[in-house]
């Protein structure tokens, strides 16, 4: 398994790395996804993906460090996922790795996720590589009018 941190403007964003977020994020279309990718790049906004000894993208994590007074320096996990046919298969593990990596490279003090309520099977596998539950997260729709 290789692991590859993309750049902006990387045409394996759209063709490798988007199929497998979908599966966690189905509201993404290619448009969308560009659109995230270019406002969020500034903001620390980066991809990993993970491939499989065929060259098929079978992992992907977006993440970020942020500064904040909770945390002081974090590396946000904004997005961790295992294609569907090669989950239980060490993808997810080598990817938390390998951010973790990228955590402890940019000094950061702490790797910080949020996960849907129900999504059980993941959270399982966050308790399994040693993350805790630390907060709650609380969210609120607002109307753009």
């Amino acid at each position: 398994m290789k692991i590859l941190d993309l750049e902006p403007g990387d045409a394996r964003l759209a063709a490798d790395l988007l199929p497998v977020l979908r599966e966690l994020r189905p509201h993404l279309t290619e448009d969308l996804f560009r659109e995230v990718c270019e406002k969020g790049h500034p903001q620390g906004l980066r991809f990993s993906a993970a491939y499989d000894d065929e060259g098929a993208c079978v992992g992907a994590a977006g993440w970020r460090v942020v500064h904040n007074t909770s945390r002081i320096r974090m590396l946000y996990v904004d997005d961790l996922v295992t294609a569907e046919g090669s989950r239980s298969t060490g993808v997810g593990r080598r990817l938390l790795r390998h951010i973790e990596g990228r955590a402890s490279a940019a000094g950061c003090l702490h790797l910080n996720l949020d996960s849907g309520t129900q999504r059980t099977d993941a959270h399982r596998f966050y308790m399994r590589e040693r993350l805790s539950i630390g907060a709650f997260n609380f969210d609120k729709a607002l109307d753009l009018d």
